[in-house]
C-alpha cells in the first residue's frame, strides 16, 4: 500500500453559516462504523473462503484476499495480522453456520451420544461440500502457530446438545474434557475421510461408537 509523504498545505478556514454542515457532514456514528466494519470483515472472510476452496491454503495470499474482498492490503492487516489468523476467522465462520444450523434444527435423539453425533454429521456434510477448504482448514489449524479455538467452540457445541439443559452427575470440567475428545475423534476421521481413506458411513459409525464410549456418563 502506498502512502504520500508530500505535506499538506495548511487548510482553509471553514465556512461560517447553514452551508458549513453540508460542506463538512457530521462524523458516522460508532454505530455506523462497527456495521461497516463488520461487513467489511465478512466479505474478507467470504473471499478467503471462496480461494481456499478453491486452491487451499496457499491460494489464500493476502493481496489476492484483499483484492477479492475490495479492500486495501492494509486494512487487510488490520483486521487479520496473518494468514493464520485468517484461516481461524474462517473456521469461526463455519462453526458459525453449524451453530445456527444447530438452533433450526435441534437434534431430537433420546440419548446424548445420538445427539452428538447429529452435530457432528451435519458438520462433516457441511465442510464435504467444499473438500479443498475442509482439507486446507483442518491441516492447517493442526499446525497452527495461532490460538485457533476451534476445539473449544466445538467441545462447547456438543456438550451443550449432549446435556440439553439436563444436570449431569460429572464435574464441568469432566464433561467438557469428555466432548472435547469426541471432537478430536472426529477431526482425525475427517482428515482420513480427506485423504481417501474412510467413507461416510465408516465416519458415522466410528464416530458412533466413540461418542457412545465418551458421553455413558451423560
Amino acid at each position: 500500500m502506498r502512502t504520500s509523504h508530500a505535506v499538506a498545505d495548511a487548510p482553509p478556514p471553514l465556512p461560517e453559516g447553514p452551508s458549513a454542515t453540508a460542506a463538512h457532514p457530521a462524523p458516522a456514528t460508532p454505530g455506523a462504523r462497527t456495521r461497516s466494519q463488520h461487513q467489511r470483515r465478512r466479505r474478507i472472510v467470504q473471499a478467503a473462503a471462496a480461494l481456499a476452496s478453491r486452491g487451499g491454503v496457499e491460494a489464500m495470499q493476502m493481496r489476492t484476499v484483499a483484492e477479492r474482498a475490495g479492500v486495501a492490503l492494509g486494512t487487510l492487516y488490520r483486521y487479520f495480522p496473518s494468514k493464520m489468523d485468517l484461516v481461524v476467522a474462517v473456521v469461526g465462520e463455519e462453526i458459525d453456520l453449524l451453530e445456527s444450523s444447530i438452533e433450526r434444527r435441534p437434534p431430537h435423539a433420546a440419548h446424548p451420544a445420538g445427539r452428538a453425533v447429529d452435530v457432528l454429521m451435519r458438520a462433516t456434510r457441511g465442510l464435504m461440500r467444499e473438500p479443498e477448504l475442509a482439507d486446507a482448514l483442518i491441516r492447517s489449524l493442526i499446525m497452527a502457530e495461532v490460538e485457533a479455538p476451534f476445539g473449544d467452540r466445538m467441545a462447547s457445541l456438543l456438550l451443550r446438545v449432549a446435556t440439553d439443559g439436563r444436570t449431569v452427575s460429572l464435574p464441568p470440567e469432566d464433561q467438557l474434557a469428555l466432548t472435547g475428545s469426541l471432537a478430536g475423534v472426529w477431526v482425525q476421521e475427517l482428515l482420513e475421510m480427506l485423504r481417501g481413506r474412510r467413507t461416510y458411513e465408516q465416519i458415522q459409525h466410528r464416530i458412533e461408537i466413540a461418542a457412545e464410549r465418551l458421553l455413558a456418563g451423560f
